[in-house]
């Protein structure tokens, strides 16, 4: 199992720089040859991150597609729509083609959904029993939850498919569709970015504590697995680089 390479940083500026830089040396590895870059997005302050450092990026992102690792089961322009956020952030700013998002089937069920991201995931992951991403960026919850995974949930056990739908999430809205734990763990690379006081002491719990946390059940085994910090969410940590 991948051990955390923790990195933690002074301010907002700094972790971004660090988090384009690793994207784009990581995307650089996975093109060669002439293969494309799967990178799994998450919501939340990623969005954000990635709206402002990309925009700095040389490489050639039209070798990139982008996939979610979780995604909220209502219309793109629904503020809750991860899909919607990077579109109004992301697209509205950089040279990419909205094609290059997978996005989720739209007025059906979270069942509905995650069957048809699956089979949309297997168009890209032909012949594979499980999805192999370059890279899944992924927050995490201050209880600790990562994607749509949270504490105590049945879908922690979930190993029987791709995508999972869960229509009673403790954070609404309650209709979503994730990626499981052995698709999250085929990962080459597994991205944290966590930022905020907040969730200093889940932090804690997750990278030095005995934890059955979501986030903790990260853990790449043939991948590795990355934790990019801000101070605050540092604050707690026994070992601070």
């Amino acid at each position: 199992m991948a051990t955390p390479i923790i990195s933690i940083h002074e301010s907002e500026n700094e972790l971004i720089v660090q988090l384009i830089n690793l994207i784009e040396e990581l995307s650089l590895l996975s093109c060669k040859d002439g293969h494309l870059f799967k990178i799994g997005l998450s919501g939340g302050s990623i969005v954000n991150f990635l709206s402002k450092g990309l925009t700095n990026i040389n490489t050639d992102l039209s070798k990139w597609i982008f996939f979610f690792c979780d995604e909220r089961i209502v219309p793109v322009e629904d503020p809750d729509s991860t899909f919607g956020l990077y579109k109004k952030t992301l697209l509205a700013k950089i040279s990419l083609q909205e094609s290059q998002f997978i996005k989720i089937k739209e007025n059906v069920s979270a069942e509905v959904a995650a069957a048809d991201y699956e089979s949309k995931l297997k168009e890209h992951f032909p012949q594979s029993d499980w999805p192999r991403f370059d890279v899944l960026l992924l927050g995490m919850g201050p209880d600790g939850h990562t994607a749509s995974l949270f504490p105590n949930h049945p879908l922690l056990t979930k190993n029987d498919s791709w995508v999972a739908p869960i229509t009673d999430s403790p954070k609404p809205p309650s209709s979503r569709i994730t990626l499981t734990f052995p698709v999250i763990n085929n990962a080459n690379n597994c991205i944290f970015v966590v930022t905020g006081a907040e969730k200093a002491s889940v932090v804690k719990e997750v990278l030095e504590d005995s934890s059955k946390l979501p986030a903790s059940m990260v853990r790449p085994s043939n991948g590795k697995v990355y934790w990019l910090l801000d101070k605050a969410a540092a604050s707690l940590l026994e070992n601070q680089k």
